[in-house]
């Protein structure tokens, strides 16, 4: 597999970073939450979040959110299901969320 190829594929798994609140106080441990594709697996996820930012992970924690129950004009809609991805980062290592790949 080519570079490139492999680098379209992490794109694939690694949807994008979860800014929140909450997310932004993680950070502040070492870890960052990102929302990832329902299929991946944490090696899979280890290895892009390795492959696109340069870092090394430690630990990766997965969760599976479902979406809520939204009405909107009386009119009842589910949001999307997703899979999120908590990645714990060895010391010392960061990675900025704020900033695009």
């Amino acid at each position: 597999m080519s570079k490139e190829t492999t680098r379209s594929v992490w794109y694939e798994i690694i949807r994008g970073p979860i800014i929140t609140e909450k997310a932004t106080r993680m950070n502040e441990n070492g870890q960052i939450a990102f929302r990832v594709a329902s299929n991946a697996t944490k090696p899979e996820i280890k290895a892009a979040i390795e492959g696109l930012f340069k870092v090394k992970v430690t630990a990766v924690n997965t969760i599976n959110v479902k979406g809520k129950v939204k009405r909107f004009r009386g009119r009842e809609g589910q949001r999307s299901d997703y899979k999120k991805a908590i990645v714990r980062l060895a010391e010392g290592q960061t990675i900025d969320v704020m900033t695009g790949v």
